[in-house]
């Protein structure tokens, strides 16, 4: 057993006859040492080697343990030198100065390049605005290179009158040299001038796309700015872009907001808008012969723009662009089904019969809404239950909460068989469609909804007949509460019956001439949309005796409709009892079923109408 010497208080000695620490007490020991500490550490040998940093007046100690600590010196240390040479410590003097010089440079590099960074990032927003600020006379149209158009008019359906009409601007494009050798000129400008969602824009892109040429399309709103003369400007840049690209295709879209007549508003010949049409006019005058540049626009309130603009030389055709027929909509039907899964079950010839009035986009919002029922049912093919839905989503509404068995349900049941029932009675009314309980949105309780006839809506004219009509329709709701529930009990749900009789009344009275004052047209068209004109209504062109006279007369027809009415239900109080009983029970009476029962009621003229309607055929 090997014994350690031991100092004179009994505690292990080391090789200088000092005490022996472990190295985690030496390591405390050395932490807390102060300079002088640190001269009799090296003296004692306890340190293991010294690093000098005259330039940070530090000294770094590494301590026999391992352990390292950092002394603040003087600059002249002649005693911590001395017990270094003394005590054979390695003593390393570091020259921090290239380093603290490098260090320097690259913060200011760092500096320069952040001046720079900011620099560059101001100059470039100031000339993106610059350029904005200089690019306000510039125009914006979206441009479709030769090519790039895929509609065709193979696309285009239920307008053919428009299509071919446009033919010749096709084959102008294609083969200018079949008109320039007879000295033809083909016009400048085309108008096309039809309801909204009639499809004037997509008959603009299929003839680019039938001529493979340049389209450049644009809305007239975009032309307008708060800046004075930028409409003008971006009117002259869209011009010599056009001309570049000739031949080409320039679509203006709704050209009615910067067409409008001129001086009809109050900022006259300085309003931003006219100086826009004054170098529109110009442009267009300016084209020169056969250019091939050839202006379609859109439009839905032609009756709004100014003559200059529709005279030859600029718009000097005018292509209508009507809502299509049966045969038309059978067609636009045919052509939105190709990307859907329609059940062969179906029939868009009798959808086209049930759809009159139906625009292109109504249409095809309609097939749209049956794909989603489609989808949302987990079906996999459209069938007529969902075109059925749909089609009343489309014209009444999102169906609501069913309406409970109460007295509220049992007076619109009255409310909607009246009309129901009218319709089906007059030789001249329209055709009944269904009635049904079903409540839609928007507060509608019920509805019977009729097919317009499709011949009056093609041809635009309509009779006398069809008029009155129409009017003792619309008031069969409130002479079914007439008649069922007595003068006291009647409610306000037929008020906007009541308004749509009082409006076709006085149509027929000042407009058409289809009353005791004779063929006389008192009053005007009330379309103008013009702020200066509106302030500058002239008074009636009629007196004020007249004037009473149109109201009775006005008066007259809305109370015959009425007495109509009520005869005709009165007369048929079982029948209107029973047909109410079966409403309330099955909600929905489909059309056809409803004639029957009318049918079998008239053709026995008595007896027990319930017993009728049990019996009738479906």
């Amino acid at each position: 057993m090997l014994l350690q010497p031991r100092d004179g208080h009994g505690r292990p000695a080391g090789q200088h006859g000092q005490p022996l620490l472990t190295a985690q007490v030496q390591s405390r020991h050395d932490a807390s040492l102060s300079y002088s500490g640190l001269v009799r550490a090296v003296g004692e040998g306890r340190v293991r080697e010294l690093q000098w940093s005259p330039g940070s007046k530090r000294v770094q100690a590494t301590f026999e343990d391992g352990s390292r600590q950092i002394f603040a010196v003087f600059e002249e240390n002649q005693s911590l030198l001395q017990a270094a040479e003394a005590a054979d410590v390695p003593y390393d003097v570091v020259d921090s100065s290239q380093r603290t010089a490098a260090t320097g440079l690259l913060g200011n590099l760092l500096m320069v390049l952040l001046i720079l960074f900011g620099l560059s990032f101001v100059l470039r927003r100031s000339a993106r605005v610059a350029n904005r600020a200089m690019g306000f006379g510039r125009s914006q149209p979206r441009l479709r290179d030769q090519g790039e158009v895929t509609v065709r008019l193979e696309d285009v359906a239920g307008i053919n009158e428009a299509k071919e009409a446009l033919q010749e601007v096709v084959t102008f494009l294609k083969e200018p040299e079949r008109f320039t050798a007879v000295g033809a000129r083909i016009p400048k400008g085309v108008l096309l001038v039809g309801p909204p969602g009639t499809g004037k824009t997509l008959l603009a892109k299929a003839i680019a796309g039938e001529a493979g040429v340049p389209f450049f399309s644009m809305s007239a709103s975009e032309f307008v700015e708060m800046f004075v003369g930028v409409g003008a400007s971006r009117v002259r840049d869209l011009f010599r872009k056009a001309k570049a690209k000739a031949p080409c295709i320039v679509f203006i879209d709704e050209i009615d907001a910067v067409g409008r007549q001129r001086g009809a508003g109050i900022g006259g010949g300085n309003d931003e808008r006219e100086q826009t049409l004054n170098q529109l006019l110009t442009e267009m005058d300016g084209f020169d012969e056969n250019a091939g540049v050839i202006l379609l626009a859109a439009t839905n309130r032609a009756d709004v723009l100014d003559l200059a603009l529709l005279r030859p030389g600029r718009f000097d055709r005018q292509i209508a662009v009507e809502l299509p027929d049966r045969r038309g909509r059978e067609a636009i039907l045919s052509v939105h089904a190709r990307s859907r899964p329609i059940s062969p079950e179906v029939s868009l010839a009798q959808w086209a019969k049930r759809t009159p009035g139906f625009s292109g986009a109504d249409l095809a919002n309609l097939l749209n809404e049956a794909a989603i029922l489609t989808a949302r049912r987990q079906d996999s093919a459209i069938d007529d239950s969902h075109l059925d839905d749909a089609l009343e989503r489309v014209t009444m509404g999102l169906r609501a909460a069913p309406l409970q068995d109460s007295a509220k349900k049992r007076l619109i049941g009255y409310h909607e068989v009246g009309h129901a029932l009218l319709t089906t009675l007059l030789e001249h009314a329209d055709e009944l469609d269904k009635v049904t309980l079903l409540p839609r949105s928007g507060g509608v309780g019920g509805f019977a909804r009729m097919t317009p006839n499709e011949e009056v809506l093609d041809s635009g004219l309509v009779t006398r007949a069809w008029l009155r009509d129409r009017m003792v329709v619309a008031m069969g709701g409130r002479a079914a509460e007439l008649v069922v529930f007595g003068p006291q009990e009647i409610t306000q749900g037929a008020s906007s019956d009541i308004r749509m009789v009082t409006g076709i009344a006085r149509e027929m009275v000042a407009r058409y001439g289809l009353s005791e004052l004779g063929p006389l047209a008192l009053e005007r068209d009330g379309g103008e949309v013009f702020l200066g004109r509106d302030l500058l209504l002239q008074r009636p062109a009629y007196s004020e005796r007249t004037c009473q006279a149109i109201d009775a007369q006005v008066q007259s027809l809305a109370k015959q409709s009425l007495a109509q009415a009520c005869d005709l239900l009165a007369a048929r109080r079982p029948l209107l009892d029973a047909l109410t009983d079966e409403l309330i029970e099955a909600e929905t009476i489909e059309g056809a079923r409803f004639r029957a029962v009318v049918a079998a009621f008239d053709q026995a003229n008595s007896g027990d109408s319930k017993a009728v309607a049990a019996t009738a055929p479906v």
